[in-house]
């Protein structure tokens, strides 16, 4: 008998109220996010097909979807998060196609997407290595991906610093600095844990950049 998967993201399920919550406290970081779209936009052709990778409340793929002719998909293993995202598409008025599904079996054909973003989300998967080899198997020869989260030696004053620019009220500030150095900090990864997965898959090598409290790794296929 096959053994069953385990689930697909280390802590709480991010559902009901507590997706809702998220998403408001992510809302305050929309300038983030369009900063990252525009960069992504800069270098991606019109009719790209992209793909997000645990978009929560859809933030980014929804500003990418403004900038041009892309086709962007974001897969979610919350539900909650994909009916938000999709809400949130609707209500800016862009197609973009938001399904419920597990990072390490994605519902995708291989060579599906020109271009996959995942952002905030890649530390709590609990297959990391299988999670980047579904990347490899759904970008298209050429393709590339992008991995940006936080990093395991971000220091207690950087995180302060950067929960400090998101704009939350004081008890969200109080609460999401706990959750950064209590919680997140423990499932993020340095940049030898990176290479070592990366190095298991397909992709064998990756690019890293250090940004803010964040490493931005880099996939080519």
């Amino acid at each position: 008998m096959q053994a069953m998967r385990q689930k697909g993201y280390k802590g709480l399920p991010l559902t009901g109220l507590l997706a809702r919550w998220y998403a408001k406290n992510t809302g305050t970081m929309i300038d983030q996010y369009q900063e990252a779209a525009r960069d992504v936009a800069a270098k991606l052709p019109g009719g790209s097909r992209v793909l997000e990778v645990a978009p929560g409340p859809g933030y980014f793929a929804v500003e990418l979807a403004k900038l041009g002719s892309y086709h962007v998909v974001g897969l979610d293993i919350s539900r909650s998060f994909v009916r938000i995202a999709g809400e949130k598409a609707g209500k800016a008025g862009v197609e973009v196609e938001f399904r419920q599904g597990d990072a390490a079996s994605m519902p995708f054909d291989p060579s599906s997407f020109d271009f996959i973003y995942c952002r905030a989300a890649f530390k709590n998967f609990t297959e990391p290595v299988t999670a980047i080899h579904e990347m490899y198997r759904v970008l298209k020869p050429g393709g590339k991906a992008v991995i940006f989260d936080l990093r395991k030696d971000a220091s207690s004053d950087e995180i302060d610093a950067a929960v400090g620019e998101m704009g939350l009220g004081r008890i969200d500030s109080v609460l999401t600095r706990w959750i950064f150095k209590h919680s997140l900090l423990k499932r993020a990864y340095l940049p030898e844990d990176f290479r070592r997965m990366v190095s298991q898959t397909p992709f064998g090598t990756c690019e890293i950049k250090t940004v803010s409290i964040g490493l931005e790794v880099t996939l080519n296929k």
